[in-house]
């Protein structure tokens, strides 16, 4: 079975951007590029990996799935197809048709979505964003690979939205590069 990973910057105080989706606040130090574009190269977008001359391949995901909010910021600067590298799923109620045809617009229940994603073959699923998709996701999630950076913003969109129901996760590995910490966590009693 495919697993999901929960994969995304995070501030001290638990937001993944800020009140209106801000995220250039996120140090980006270069050891902290330089070690996740060889372990993810598929997380670079496409545009940017050209850009860069990035050719690597998919290492773990094939598939990424995000809510419209983190798709928006990419639609607002004209790309309309961000990881044209990966099977890309984004997640709406309020969006009736997709600019781009490499983009599927899903407005079903992402639980179930995804459940069934994840039965079928490939390489692994990269929940880059959306703390509400997170919340309604949590249950299904496999992994998280939070880069937790050395700021606090004190508002904005939470790392998980949801209800209060505690679920433990085991730290599995952690790095610091830059002063960006690197933890990647599994839900507790699942393999490492």
């Amino acid at each position: 079975m495919r697993t999901l990973t929960y994969y995304v910057a995070v501030t001290m105080d638990g937001f993944i951007a800020g009140p209106n989706g801000e995220y250039d606040f996120f140090p980006i130090p270069d050891e902290l590029t330089a070690a996740l574009v060889q372990e993810y190269p598929e997380t670079v977008p496409t545009h940017v990996r050209d850009h860069l001359g990035i050719d690597s391949p998919n290492k773990k995901f094939d598939s990424v799935v995000m809510g419209r909010r983190t798709w928006e910021p990419s639609l607002d600067a004209g790309v309309t197809s961000a990881y044209k590298h990966l099977d890309q799923y984004v997640f709406s109620t309020t969006m009736t048709e997709t600019p781009d045809d490499t983009v599927t617009l899903v407005d079903s229940d992402p639980l179930a979505y995804v459940r069934d994603l994840k039965k079928q073959d490939g390489a692994g699923i990269w929940l880059c964003g959306g703390g509400s998709l997170a919340g309604t996701l949590l249950p299904e999630i496999d992994e998280l690979v939070l880069k937790i950076s050395p700021v606090v913003i004190g508002d904005g969109i939470p790392l998980f939205r949801s209800g209060f129901d505690p679920i433990r996760f085991d730290l599995t590995e952690s790095r610091v590069f830059g002063g960006v910490t690197v933890n990647r966590l599994v839900p507790r009693g699942a393999a490492a």
